[in-house]
């Protein structure tokens, strides 16, 4: 197959660029570096199947030759990223997605739209399950990154029924591991990058909000076979197991062997306070679940961060 990856030189485009890779499609890579890394695509630079453009998916976008797939991740994913783009944050939601869907039915690909648990916002659902619409304030700080992706799958859902394309929307959980960027806001780079720099951990509220996370070979597994034999109907991707944000701070401190303290700050408007995937639907269309346990894999993105820090 020939693929193509919006959002190729990002934390999780660039892993899922392997995994194609390594099963032997050929990849091309579109990306405009707003939060991508070329670092984390320089290995893949002069690869027989891997070609990247630097290209920004809310504009004009033509590519030459077939396609048999777009995987569209384009978009900033974390708080401050978006918070600091909001409108492309939009766009990129919108515009990318339309350009991506368009180029999809041209080509007669499949496309696979990478949308988020923040679909469901502050959930009233506890754990979420795929039919759940969620809890969303769409005027609200975060609401420029929800409503992007809330959109982004209706689009998704329209071409694929009014246009046939064959369609995928998964629904990504707090995925951490190799190739995040410090600082960028996602609270296992937070507190690994601060336990590493003897900086205080910060936590905000008590601590007690609760999240799921997978780590990043889990996710690109599940990512990858929902791609190959999934169905147009969303799927949660993610770890069911949950932890408090001070237990996951508490966990870096005792393998980083740090020093800081944890010290809370006030929460932030509309942070979810609870966050766990019902995963029934991806064991039973997928065969899959994760496999890699938490503390194995901050212990993998320690040593990351400890090589990114020098």
């Amino acid at each position: 197959m020939r693929v193509m990856i919006t959002g190729g030189a990002g934390f999780l485009g660039s892993h899922l660029t392997d995994r194609f890779l390594a099963d032997g499609h050929s990849v091309v890579g579109l990306d405009n570096f707003i939060t991508g890394n070329p670092d984390n695509i320089a290995h893949l630079m002069g690869h027989e199947r891997y070609e990247f453009v630097r290209h920004n998916i809310s504009t004009y976008t033509y590519v030459a030759g077939p396609l048999d797939g777009i995987l569209h991740f384009a978009s900033p994913a974390s708080p401050v990223d978006y918070l600091e783009h909001p409108i492309a944050t939009l766009k990129v939601g919108a515009l990318g997605t339309h350009n991506a869907l368009g180029l999809a039915k041209a080509k007669g690909a499949r496309f696979f739209l990478a949308s988020t648990s923040e679909v469901y916002g502050d959930p009233l659902v506890h754990p979420q399950t795929e039919e759940y619409w969620g809890n969303v304030n769409p005027i609200g700080p975060r609401g420029v990154y929800d409503e992007a992706k809330r959109f982004a799958e209706a689009m998704t859902m329209a071409y694929h029924r009014y246009h046939g394309v064959d369609t995928r929307i998964v629904r990504i959980f707090n995925t951490y591991g190799p190739r995040m960027r410090p600082r960028d806001g996602r609270v296992v780079s937070n507190f690994i990058v601060q336990a590493l720099t003897g900086e205080p951990l910060t936590i905000y509220g008590d601590g007690s909000q609760t999240r799921s996370f997978c780590f990043v070979s889990d996710e690109v597994e599940g990512i990858y076979r929902l791609f190959m034999k999934g169905d147009a109907d969303p799927t949660n991707i993610g770890n069911p197991n949950e932890f408090t944000v001070r237990q996951l701070a508490e966990l870096v401190v005792e393998l980083t062997g740090t020093s800081s303290p944890i010290v809370s700050r006030p929460l932030p408007t509309d942070d979810p306070k609870v966050r766990k995937p019902d995963i029934t639907r991806a064991r039973t269309l997928l065969g899959w679940e994760p496999a890699v346990p938490l503390r194995e894999g901050v212990l993998k993105t320690i040593e990351h961060f400890r090589r990114v820090l020098g």
